[in-house]
């Protein structure tokens, strides 16, 4: 995906930022133990008089200076978890620690992008500090069934809104268990807040925590992103045009609340272009949306439902709004 120079500038000085605010942590937690554990100290310094040693050994030609080298620091890691553990500290409690553990915040793994590289350039194209903010609040670890009643069943489902969503659930989180080897595609729907969004977060939240990135957007926002594509000019549609190839190569699309567009003859050719382009890419896609089946198949062609019913897990959710219950 294309990046002007201040975007891929703004990238690079986080991955500077990260691995400042890691160092800084460590000389912290370094200053900490040293004052508590003396010990340590005397380790490390050991360890720093036998590098140079080292070093002057192999500049007069011994070859067999660097294996000692590495076998004294061996023993001195050993000593140092040892005397961590002893007085309650985390065995790696004087090791760097990262956001990206797979790239050591540099943002690349050899000469290849990593993963969280690819999820920066994702987050910055398509300015997804609201999806960020939001699945902070929203996830599994928030999310409670109480919202969803148990005392009466619900006709066209024949079982209660707690035991409809608590199948729901167990729906979208084998999707996820599943997803490095099973790429499936989900379809929340249902009425008006009965937690459409909030379980598409929960989805977002646990893919991008296993690395994988991900696109969340409402369906105005992917509507608008197609419609520069096809008929923007200059600026507007390189910049829609490389959006458009990363919504149709993301490991994740969310499209959220399908159906609030303006639907039309071309919103019909582009959501049909989208789905099956993802499909025969093998990509995910999940979709939210306050539309019945009738109705998704009454307001788009007979070729998109045709792709969704065929192609995607339909899960309903019933129940009364949630964001109403709130306020009482």
């Amino acid at each position: 995906m294309a990046l002007k120079n201040y975007q891929y500038n703004k990238i690079l000085r986080d991955y500077d930022n990260r691995q400042l605010e890691a160092k800084h942590a460590l000389d912290n937690r370094m200053e900490e133990a040293y004052g508590k554990i003396p010990a340590l100290k005397e380790i490390d310094d050991e360890i720093v008089t036998c590098a140079i040693e080292s070093a002057r050994q192999m500049l007069t030609g011994n070859e067999e200076a660097l294996e000692n080298l590495k076998l004294v620091a061996k023993g001195a890691d050993k000593r140092r978890e040892a005397l961590l553990k002893a007085h309650g500290y985390r065995a790696d409690f004087l090791k760097l620690r990262y956001q990206c553990p797979d790239c050591k915040d540099t943002g690349y793994i050899g000469n290849e992008k990593c993963h969280c590289f690819k999820q920066a350039i994702v987050d910055i194209v398509y300015s997804q500090s609201n999806m960020k903010e939001a699945i902070s609040r929203e996830n599994f670890s928030s999310f409670s069934f109480s919202y969803y009643a148990e005392d009466y069943i619900d006709p066209s489902t024949q079982t209660s809104p707690r035991d409809n969503i608590a199948r729901v659930v167990k729906e979208c989180r084998n999707f996820i268990d599943s997803f490095d080897t099973v790429k499936g595609n989900l379809l929340l729907y249902g009425n008006t807040g009965v937690g459409k969004t909030f379980l598409a977060n929960c989805i977002a939240k646990e893919l991008l925590d296993k690395a994988f990135t991900v696109i969340y957007l409402t369906a105005f926002q992917l509507f608008d992103i197609l419609e520069k594509n096809k008929f923007g000019k200059g600026e507007e549609n390189f910049e829609a045009g490389s959006q458009f190839e990363y919504i149709l190569d993301c490991d994740m699309l969310i499209i959220d609340d399908l159906g609030t567009e303006l639907t039309n003859a071309f919103v019909n050719v582009q959501l049909y272009l989208c789905i099956n382009e993802r499909l025969l890419r093998n990509k995910s896609t999940v979709i939210s949306t306050n539309l019945s089946l009738d109705n998704i198949n009454t307001l788009y062609s007979e070729r998109v439902f045709s792709r969704i019913a065929s192609n995607f897990t339909l899960l309903k959710i019933i129940g009364e709004d949630i964001r109403l219950k709130k306020l009482f």
